[in-house]
């Protein structure tokens, strides 16, 4: 079985359990205008680009011009995880840890903007990736497959020998669109009906053989649907 050639991380609610940190933000952002922020709401934002998210938490009565709103609320998210620390999903480092270890290249592709990502990255304990393409970094967010594709660009790898990991509807559809092997890792969402190669309820307890033989897999399947 051949190993990908890169294994591509969504960051929020994949590899780190930061929804919860940008929920807290959001509801008092709300409160500070007089507004409520309920989890069903906040669960509508989990896989948007952030501009996207800022208009509708504008629509709440927060009277900030979207572009505040998403530096606000990135500040906050990065001040959290200062003072707490990186929250891996579980498993998520372990596995990051192995891919590292086989050589395998990694991205980290996100809709958050690149400085929180850059900051999440310098607090991990071992050098864990060798790109970010962040949500200011491409014009067109997920669910179009751009960051993906750039992602692959940027490493010099085909796409097609890739596996991208990703939590929501939107980045799912993101990678899957590109053409990667794609992985939902289910968090607060779910993930079936979406196109993923695989669904797994997480990434307790995977290592790098899961993902080479989910990328055979895929490979084969595709080779056979032809």
């Amino acid at each position: 079985m051949t190993t990908p050639q890169a294994v591509l991380w969504d960051m929020d609610g994949t590899l780190v359990d930061s929804e919860p940190y940008w929920m807290a933000a959001e509801t008092e952002l709300i409160a500070s205008y007089g507004g409520t922020w309920t989890h069903d709401d906040a669960l509508q934002l989990v896989g948007l680009s952030l501009l996207d998210s800022a208009q509708i938490i504008r629509s709440r009565g927060v009277d900030m011009e979207p572009e505040a709103i998403v530096d606000h609320l990135t500040a906050e998210v990065i001040r959290r995880t200062q003072s707490s620390g990186v929250p891996f999903r579980p498993g998520a480092r372990e596995l990051l840890f192995g891919l590292r270890e086989a050589g395998v290249k990694t991205a980290l592709v996100t809709m958050s903007m690149h400085r929180m990502a850059r900051e999440i990255i310098d607090l991990i304990d071992f050098p864990a990736f060798d790109l970010v393409v962040a949500g200011d970094d491409v014009e067109r967010p997920k669910p179009f497959p751009d960051p993906y594709l750039q992602a692959a660009r940027s490493l010099g790898v085909d796409i097609r020998d890739c596996v991208a990991l990703e939590d929501s509807p939107n980045g799912l559809r993101s990678a899957v669109a590109s053409g990667a092997t794609a992985l939902g890792v289910e968090n607060l969402l779910s993930l079936e009906g979406l196109g993923a190669a695989e669904v797994w309820k997480g990434l307790d307890g995977r290592g790098v053989d899961d993902l080479v033989q989910l990328h055979a897999r895929h490979r084969i399947a595709g080779e056979a649907a032809r």
